[in-house]
């Protein structure tokens, strides 16, 4: 199934200098997003940075958001992740995407104009109601919390 999802170009770099965002492969789920960057950036151990993406867009039906994801091989290999871990844009955001790079690691790491920091997921959204009640009928698990089933 594919949606539509309006876009708009922030920064003339993207589609010129730097790659639109497009699916790597058939079966990929993200698209990458690029740091939008004239020069390059040093990231020291245990600082952020907000990079901006050079797009926005606009989801406008309430029943999709979007997730920021960090990138697998740059969080394993270098210790860069989101600054926030995930983020995520609602359908009524219309603003440019930044992106929050924290260096976790080590080692400094050098963003580069262009660079794959991260990527986007689309996904469907369902608004709930709360409705209130005295208790829940019990349940095998009961009010098991964090490794109450053990280890193995």
């Amino acid at each position: 199934m594919i949606k539509v999802i309006d876009i708009q170009v922030i920064d003339n770099k993207i589609g010129n200098d730097f790659p639109f965002p497009s699916y790597a492969t058939s079966g990929s789920a993200g698209l990458d997003l690029r740091a939008c960057i004239d020069n390059k950036i040093l990231l020291r151990p245990g600082d952020t940075s907000l990079i901006p993406t050079g797009i926005a867009i606009h989801i406008s039906n309430k029943q999709i958001s979007a997730m920021i994801l960090p990138r697998s091989g740059l969080g394993h290999t270098h210790g860069i992740v989101l600054g926030n871990l995930v983020g995520l844009i609602d359908s009524d955001y219309h603003g440019q995407i930044m992106v929050s790079l924290w260096n976790r690691g080590d080692t400094q790491y050098i963003i580069t104009p262009g660079e794959r920091i991260a990527q986007i997921i689309f996904l469907p959204i369902i608004q709930i109601k709360f409705n209130i009640v005295k208790n829940f009928t019990p349940s095998t698990r009961g009010l098991g919390n964090f490794g109450h089933t053990g280890q193995n």
